[in-house]
């Protein structure tokens, strides 16, 4: 997920070279509009940590959210498991 630069402390912003690979970005402030990526610790709901950001908060409950949306729905008619017939 790439946010926008300013909302991510230094320490923690990768910003994407041109070969792909990331850096991490402690230049204070970034550029006007530029968007970094973040570590996946911080955004992943399964894991424990302080409320760095409102937003980041915010981004981890809807990921929360979404996989017990996507545990939740119903299989779809190919793929019933019907009980064996003895």
């Amino acid at each position: 997920m790439d946010v926008l630069a300013h909302l991510v402390p230094a320490e923690h912003r990768w910003i994407a070279l041109t070969d792909g690979r990331v850096a991490v970005y402690a230049v204070w402030p970034p550029e006007a509009l530029q968007r970094c990526r973040i570590e996946h610790r911080l955004a992943c709901s399964g894991q424990r940590l302080p409320d760095l950001w409102p937003w980041l908060t915010a981004l981890r409950l809807e990921n929360a959210r979404r996989v017990e949306r996507e545990a939740s729905t119903e299989p779809v008619a190919g793929e019933l498991e019907w009980p064996d017939v003895g």
